[in-house]
């Protein structure tokens, strides 16, 4: 019998760009994997109309009617766990979470972040690299933790900085690479070449000295 698919839910709050590059990587048969649900916080989310065009069931959860985080992560996880998942995706996912949701699914959680991590954590990256004047910008994949943006990074994809590049320029040539980068690590684990062991991330049974850097030319 064949293994049982790797089970997905996708957490997303805006247009789900990411969301659909995975949809679609998802769609080669030859990937052992199944999104199970798309989850958003914003009702009016571009992403869980994708998923709904793609027949995933998708969850509208208001996050405006709790008192506090913690309560609204609790009714994340007693949605989340209803699908037993094996890897949870945040794709745009805008709201800081818990202490307790994120240890609850420790080594099973991933966020993608529009810069060269540890470089530039948090908000306006891309403005923040041209004013650093940065020859290279990027997208990392990684695991997260408690600390912001700060989990073991598995992957990571570069972009050069141009002359006369503007924050908006550099982010959409970002965001083609965030939508290779993506799906290539969650096919990763779809195979089980990734784990994470004592905060160090696993590649093939060997610990990552430092991210897999990939582009469309060094699939791995």
């Amino acid at each position: 019998m064949p293994e049982k698919p790797l089970s997905i839910v996708v957490l997303v709050s805006g247009s789900g760009s990411n969301l659909q590059a995975i949809i679609d990587t998802l769609r080669d048969e030859s990937v052992n994997a199944e999104i199970k649900a798309v989850i958003s916080n914003k009702e009016n989310a571009l992403g869980l109309e994708r998923a709904r065009k793609a027949g995933i069931r998708d969850i509208f959860i208001d996050h405006t009617v709790f008192t506090d985080r913690l309560s609204f992560d609790q009714v994340m996880m007693h949605e989340i766990d209803k699908y037993g998942p094996d890897l949870i995706i945040l794709a745009g996912f805008m709201r800081i979470l818990s202490n307790e949701f994120v240890t609850h699914y420790s080594g099973k959680l991933i966020n993608i972040h529009p810069s060269l991590l540890p470089n530039f954590k948090g908000l306006n990256t891309h403005q923040r690299a041209l004013d650093a004047k940065h020859k290279k910008a990027g997208a990392s994949v990684h695991f997260v933790t408690n600390e912001l943006d700060g989990g073991p990074v598995i992957a990571q994809s570069e972009v050069a900085v141009i002359e006369n590049d503007t924050a908006e320029s550099l982010r959409l040539r970002v965001l083609e690479q965030e939508h290779f980068i993506y799906p290539e690590v969650t096919k990763w684990f779809a195979e089980q070449r990734i784990k994470l062991n004592d905060n160090v991330v696993y590649f093939d049974q060997q610990a990552l000295e430092k991210p897999i850097l990939l582009s469309k030319s060094n699939q791995v």
